[in-house]
């Protein structure tokens, strides 16, 4: 199912909203943007490779218990690859569905949680 980029974006918004109070008030120094694909450099930090490979979300940074107090510095970032969930997805409900858990299992990963982690948050969410 194919929504246009603001509608999209605005699910991604609802998502982030989602998260439990307590979480994302904790949220530190991340930015969320939603891209159509991954670049080579992307599925190469994901440690995926092929065609058929599909992304449907990447975070990049330190999470929250692997940061030093050492000043300003970049934000980490949270990219949700619009045309990758839109493939799994053939109604509004279930792109919804998809959205959420990945800016929930994304959000994991700042917080420290590996791949496994991640995915048990992303599954659990209400």
């Amino acid at each position: 199912m194919k929504v246009s980029r603001e509608q999209f974006e605005k699910w991604m918004g609802e998502a982030i909203d989602s998260v439990p109070e307590a979480f994302r008030d904790k949220i530190n120094n991340l930015v969320f943007f939603a891209e159509d694909f991954p670049t080579p450099e992307q599925m190469r930090k994901a440690k995926l490779s092929g065609k058929n490979v599909l992304l449907l979300g990447l975070y990049e940074g330190y999470h929250q218990s692997k940061r030093l107090n050492v000043g300003p510095v970049f934000p980490d970032k949270i990219t949700i690859f619009k045309n990758s969930i839109e493939s799994l997805c053939q109604t509004e409900d279930a792109l919804k569905k998809q959205i959420r858990e990945t800016v929930w299992h994304e959000i994991a990963h700042h917080f420290g949680s590996d791949e496994v982690g991640a995915r048990k948050v992303s599954k659990n969410k209400k």
